[in-house]
């Protein structure tokens, strides 16, 4: 089913949801990720996530409390739908172990959360010619999957 098809039936399933407007994409620089953390966010399993606010391009929208989010696997097949309840930007060495728990992800840790994105947002960084460090702004997204 393609995203616009998948959007409309849960508009038709829930008649008090007016606004037209939702964000699509998938999770993870890998096919693997992305299928994983997809089914993560279908099972209730990750409900948080974190990017490098560094990182937005300048025109780049930022997730708003409220926005509707269609998640995508591998395959650009959607999965569920997220609505952001939470939004908040800290610096990276600040990032909370609720937070890194509600990502989901590997041992749910804290530790583990801070290895995995000081490794994902140090490449990044040195993508875009900047260098990372521990007080980069986060932004630090909570969801809840509606659909």
């Amino acid at each position: 089913m393609d995203v616009e098809t998948f959007w409309q039936h849960f508009k038709a399933a829930h008649p008090e949801i007016t606004t037209t407007h939702h964000d699509t994409y998938a999770f993870g620089a890998t096919d693997e990720s992305a299928d994983l953390l997809a089914h993560l966010i279908k099972i209730g399993q990750k409900t948080a996530t974190t990017s490098a606010l560094d990182l937005y391009e300048d025109d780049e929208p930022l997730p708003f409390v409220g926005e509707y989010n269609v998640i995508l696997d591998a395959h650009d097949q959607p999965v569920c739908i997220t609505q952001t309840k939470v939004t908040e930007v800290v610096p990276f060495d600040q990032v909370t172990r609720e937070h890194a728990y509600h990502e989901g992800e590997d041992d749910r840790t804290l530790t583990t959360w801070r290895r995995e994105h000081r490794a994902f947002f140090t490449a990044a960084y040195h993508e875009m010619g900047r260098t990372f460090n521990e007080q980069i702004p986060c932004f630090c997204e909570v969801f809840e999957r509606v659909d």
